[in-house]
């Protein structure tokens, strides 16, 4: 029976969100269980999870929590799975959680070859733009570079003792000595919040980071005299691939949007997405849109149509035969014209504050 891995620095695809929840023995998220639930929650978009409700009644009864998430600074640009990983931190920051984002500009350097320099040089020109662009608060944001934080460096090499390279190689499949290092120092981020003071925590991300979860949670559960919370997680759903496959991918580049991108490109992509529509209109007019196939319906349902009495209104429409699949596309391309200014508008404008940001003072 071949072993079953997810990893965080590949590229293969998940088949199946129940299985996952299944084999890795995740909690289904339930959006009821969270006030005010977000687009992506509302939509089962998010779909998994662990430890949850104590996220979720610190929320209720106005208890210290946080949230973290990392920018991987090895890209110029950032894709649809960031947009969500920021949401889902907008959400936390909104309802009450103390907010932490670092940049991995030494997991950039040990795992993607990106040298310190030039990774602190595009977090700061564009990625934190492009976070604040999508929503982060940063008057409630605290942030940091790994490679100037000595206190989650130090606490790194304390926690590699308590995993062994078997453990390692089980969780993702090899052990080379920059991915060791690379999520030792995951480890030590998502608990660095706990350092001063123990509170719970969550990290919202796609179920391609889970094994950093899984192994942060193991050295906690070994480093019992230390008190730290066990680290809650939120997954949502990959953004699938323009032509069908289960994710967006860079490699092929038809069938992947970038963010930002040039507006007529990211039009030509929409138009010769995979659709639900049928062979002929007589037929589409007769039998409806198979939704379930339609990827541009997928991206309204996900990212560019808010409101869900109007996402509901295009699903009716659509599934009934009255709109056609040239129509959805319309309705889509419009919005990603709009979606996309207003992000280009908002990086711009980002970049004026980038001096005001709120990064941690280290000795």
């Amino acid at each position: 029976m071949k072993q079953k891995i997810i990893d965080p620095w590949g590229s293969s695809l998940l088949e199946d969100y129940e299985k996952i929840i299944k084999d890795f023995g995740l909690e289904i998220f339930d959006a009821g269980s969270f006030p005010n639930p977000n687009r992506l929650m509302r939509r089962n978009v998010v779909f998994a999870g662990r430890d949850m409700k104590i996220i979720s009644d610190a929320i209720r009864h106005r208890k210290k929590y946080y949230v973290l998430s990392g920018i991987m600074p090895s890209n110029e640009k950032i894709h649809f799975g960031t947009k969500m990983v920021v949401e889902n931190i907008k959400y936390f920051q909104e309802h009450g959680a103390q907010t932490y984002i670092l940049v991995a500009d030494l997991e950039a350097a040990s795992a993607r070859g990106v040298s310190l320099e030039e990774a602190r040089k595009r977090a700061l020109e564009f990625h934190i733009p492009a976070y604040i662009a999508l929503g982060l608060d940063i008057k409630k944001t605290t942030f940091y570079f790994q490679s100037e934080n000595k206190e989650v460096m130090n606490h790194a090499y304390e926690f590699a003792k308590k995993i062994t390279l078997n453990e390692f190689q089980a969780i993702y499949g090899s052990a080379d000595p920059g991915k060791i290092m690379a999520a030792m120092a995951q480890v030590a981020d998502i608990l660095y919040p706990q350092f001063k003071e123990r509170k719970p925590g969550i990290i919202p991300v796609g179920i391609d980071q889970d094994p950093h979860m899984r192994l942060t949670r193991d050295i906690v559960r070994r480093l019992k005299e230390k008190k730290f919370f066990l680290p809650s997680s939120l997954y949502h759903k990959y953004t699938p691939s323009l032509d069908g496959d289960m994710k967006m991918s860079k490699s092929k580049p038809e069938s992947c949007i970038e963010l930002p991108e040039d507006i007529k490109s990211v039009k030509r992509k929409i138009k010769n997405a995979l659709s639900g529509g049928r062979d002929t209109l007589d037929e589409h007019r007769k039998l409806g849109a198979i939704i379930e196939k339609d990827m541009v319906f997928e991206l309204l349902k996900q990212h560019l149509v808010e409101d869900d009495g109007e996402l509901n209104k295009i699903y009716k429409e659509y599934k009934s035969g009255r709109m056609t699949s040239g129509e959805l596309k319309e309705i889509a391309c419009q919005k990603m014209e709009e979606f996309m200014d207003n992000l280009v508008k908002g990086i711009e404008q980002a970049r004026k504050h980038i001096g005001s940001l709120n990064f941690v003072k280290f000795k």
